[in-house]
């Protein structure tokens, strides 16, 4: 495996994890486990696809080392978590 590979499924699943727990809170409130678990499973597969994009742009670009690169990401994904649940808490 390419290591720009393994950065961008590690970079997913970090930024996964680090904001699960806030989808863990707002699963509770539903009563249909089905749709929490698929909202859980949704995110899952939007911030490894967002990690492979952003990755491969930021490699595309080339003006930043493979580290770096995964760093930028996952501040990007931390972001685009805290937006979500700003939003989610909101409603």
């Amino acid at each position: 495996m390419q290591e720009r590979t393994k950065a961008q499924i590690t970079i997913g699943l970090l930024g996964f994890f680090a904001s699960v727990w806030v989808l863990f809170e707002e699963a509770k409130i539903y009563e249909n486990i089905f749709y929490s678990v698929g909202m859980i499973l949704l995110l899952l597969i939007v911030m490894l696809v967002l990690s492979y994009v952003i990755i491969a742009i930021l490699d595309w670009v080339n003006i930043f080392d493979l580290k770096t690169n995964a760093i930028l990401t996952l501040i990007i994904l931390t972001a685009f978590m805290i937006n979500l649940t700003i939003l989610l808490l909101n409603n």
